[in-house]
């Protein structure tokens, strides 16, 4: 006897279920054929009359809508003209989607049962139709062209028998598990931390298929978490033992040939100010005191093109990683450390290699002579931010300016010890022009972001023991608005001459306006706690945007609203077409002091360089590809590191659950309720379900939930307090409990 084929459709009563969806898969196999009832039924394995006539409706009824055409008496084809589109999948922790598409303006939803497989970010071909009331679009993604990724960290859950598991990935957007078979295991044992590699999803199959790459260890180990989030972005934790040896083989010394080609200034006063924990120093400034009474000051950055040559190992992949990521923990390089943190370290007392921009400044802080290239320097001071800070708040500028005794307490090194009056003097003239440039700034428009970053103490192990907020001070200002000066007038250099852009290839850091919808909608928001928003005009947006930054500074909404403003602003990328940057109020801006942890400014140094030695404007194609890529791998690395916070904040959090919070409403949605604890800027989630006191709803006009018996609201900015509920490591995720009014 023979077995009855399996049918792929349920029924419930007569109808045939998901009928349109799986006419439109039929159809879409060949779009340039045509199919009858028959045929459609005979693919659908459908042979009962019932379902044959419930075909012939649909098809009916597709046709009439325009949907599918009737190209002769019964027989149909796809209507491919006006309904399919390419784009890319955006895939929600619920398991729907959204088709984005630059041939609607907005983006249209798609029920999970019609994701075809798609996966986030996917590149897909999607067909598009209308709802059955007629008003709103939905979308069935029909062709997959291209997977945005392949590898997923998850853990491996084997059944009973062993001899076949499913990968449970840790991505919420990732909706299906991963099959295993044994033969594809990898040495990996049940519970253990991998990484899985799709191979294939056979098409009746609910999970793809896979194999495991790599077996990082066991969920809630530190290092396994942090290779972990890492490899969840594609971002590599170590090198190749290639790229190690091409480094180790490079020739370090600096020659007296090479001094020759180069602007010598190793007798010029220079110092280098960075984080009290930095280990590669990649910019210096020097200060000269001209006769005229103008200053020369030179913003020095590591001449990484210098050592790493185009077509090579390390630079394919320096150019591979594009950035350097900094986790709450490590710092994962994009250069191997003989690079980053030796040849090219402008370390103290120590002869570099330097790629320059020098510039004569008045006592106005106005530009009144330029200089760019290659140069050799000696750096004759290493300062971390807080000795240069105690600097500017202890000492005043005068025409004798004393020794400064650096305090034990706030140095880098155990012991006091006595930095040089022209040490001193640089410093505080150095930070009297910056806050001048910084002043020219702001007033021409640029925003205001200084946000409070949050830290954490760690012991020897990496485990959290304690909290602490860092803040942007005069000294990390001054280094900030010398930087920001030399990429600024490189970018002018090579874009802008006698008056007009020059079409030069070149590498530009964008930043667009804010979009209006969204400038519309924070508005809204933040009038609730009493602020205003002024868009009139381009100025009135951006200083009402910083009145609004410093009205809320230092109050308990302020995490919340300096968050949903940076949202509202575009991002900023790479791209060889200039369109200013809006947050600087600059009109060129590039990305040129920072070559050890960003490719872009390599790109930069290279091209700044070939057009210093008279060269033609390149192709601009080639770069404009390059400056995609460099922007992926930026957006990939912020969201490593800020998944690596949240991982820190959970860790921590489990010390503490006991105890109560008080916090502040960060959003609000059908589900819940996400509140910021007000001492150490953790998020986590009170669940509706969870708040017994009454039957909660969401209203999205007040940013609230209301209680439908008592009408108590818990609104957006409400301070709340909150107890620790479920620590959830492995998907990063904080539960509370709501202590009730």
């Amino acid at each position: 006897m023979t077995k009855k084929k399996k049918k792929i459709y349920k029924k419930k009563g007569n109808v045939v279920k998901d009928l349109t969806r799986n006419i439109f898969k039929v159809l879409n196999e060949d779009s340039e054929k045509t199919y009858n009832h028959k045929q459609i039924a005979a693919k659908l394995k459908i042979s009962d009359t019932d379902g044959k006539t419930q075909i012939v409706k649909k098809l009916a009824e597709l046709a009439a809508t325009k949907q599918i055409k009737e190209v002769e008496r019964g027989k149909f084809q796809i209507n491919v003209d006006k309904k399919y589109s390419i784009g890319t999948l955006d895939v929600t922790s619920t398991g729907n989607g959204y088709f984005i598409t630059d041939d609607y303006e907005d983006d249209i939803f798609i029920p999970n049962i019609n994701l075809g497989k798609g996966l986030h970010n996917d590149t897909v071909k999607a067909f598009v139709y209308k709802r059955r009331n007629g008003k709103k679009y939905e979308a069935d993604v029909v062709e997959i062209i291209e997977r945005a990724k392949t590898e997923f960290v998850g853990v491996l859950q084997k059944n009973k028998n062993k001899n076949f598991g499913f990968v449970v990935p840790d991505n919420n957007k990732m909706y299906a598990d991963i099959f295993i078979s044994e033969s594809k295991m990898n040495g990996a044992v049940d519970g253990d931390k991998v990484q899985a590699k799709l191979l294939d999803w056979p098409k009746n199959s609910k999970n793809p298929f896979g194999k495991i790459t790599t077996v990082l260890g066991k969920p809630g180990d530190h290092n396994t978490e942090m290779h972990s989030i890492l490899l969840e972005y594609g971002l590599p934790f170590e090198f190749e033992p290639e790229v190690e040896k091409e480094a180790q083989n490079l020739p370090i010394e600096i020659t007296k040939e090479e001094i020759s080609k180069r602007r010598d200034m190793r007798k010029d006063l220079t110092f280098t100010i960075d984080p009290k924990d930095a280990k590669d120093f990649d910019d210096a400034l020097s200060f000269t005191k001209l006769e005229n009474g103008n200053y020369e000051i030179g913003i020095h950055i590591a001449d990484v093109s210098h050592y790493l040559e185009p077509k090579t190992i390390l630079d394919d992949e320096a150019y591979k990683r594009a950035t350097s990521v900094y986790l709450v923990d490590r710092v994962v390089p994009m250069l191997p450390e003989m690079l980053s943190n030796g040849v090219c370290s402008l370390r103290p007392n120590e002869e570099k290699l330097t790629f320059s921009a020098v510039f004569e400044l008045n006592k106005k802080a106005q530009i009144v002579g330029e200089w760019f290239g290659r140069t050799v320097t000696y750096s004759d001071q290493r300062f971390a931010y807080e000795e240069a800070q105690s600097i500017i708040e202890n000492v005043k500028l005068s025409d004798d300016v004393q020794p400064y005794v650096m305090p034990k307490d706030i140095s880098i090194i155990d012991k006091e010890y006595t930095v040089t009056p022209e040490i001193v003097e640089a410093t505080l003239k150095l930070d009297e022009l910056a806050k001048i440039l910084r002043k020219k700034r702001m007033k021409a428009g640029a925003i205001s972001f200084d946000r409070v970053e949050v830290k954490f103490n760690l012991d020897e192990e990496a485990n959290p023991v304690g909290v602490f907020f860092k803040e942007s001070k005069d000294a990390n200002k001054l280094i900030e608005e010398f930087m920001l000066l030399a990429n600024r007038k490189v970018a002018e250099f090579i874009g802008f001459s006698k008056g007009k852009a020059t079409n030069k290839t070149f590498i530009y850091r964008v930043h667009d306006e804010p979009d209006v919808e969204k400038l519309a909608s924070l508005e809204n928001m933040v009038r609730k706690f009493g602020y205003k928003i002024n868009t009139d005009t381009k100025k009135a947006t951006s200083d009402s945007l910083n009145q609004l930054l410093s009205d809320v500074h230092g109050k308990a909404e302020s995490n919340m609203i300096e968050t949903l403003t940076i949202r509202t602003m575009s991002k900023a990328v790479y791209t060889t077409k200039n369109i200013g940057h809006y947050g600087l109020a600059f009109d060129y801006y590039s990305h040129f002091t920072s070559p050890i942890r960003r490719y872009p400014d390599v790109m930069t140094h290279r091209l700044l360089q070939h057009y210093l030695d008279g060269g033609d404007s390149p192709k601009s194609d080639p770069y404009e590809e390059k400056c995609k890529h460099s922007s992926n791998r930026e957006e990939l690395a912020s969201k490593a590191e800020r998944s690596s916070i949240k991982y820190m904040q959970v860790k921590y959090m489990q010390d503490h659950k006991d105890e109560i919070f008080d916090g502040v409403i960060t959003g609000v949605t059908e589900w819940g309720i996400y509140v910021e604890i007000t001492s150490n800027k953790c998020e986590g989630m009170v669940r509706i379900k969870d708040i017994k006191s009454d039957y909660y709803i969401f209203d999205e006009k007040q940013y609230a939930i209301v209680g439908q018996s008592t009408k108590n609201l818990y609104q957006l900015g409400d301070d709340v307090k909150v107890r620790v509920k479920h620590t959830d490591l492995e998907r990063k995720h904080l539960d509370f409990s709501l202590i009730e009014k």
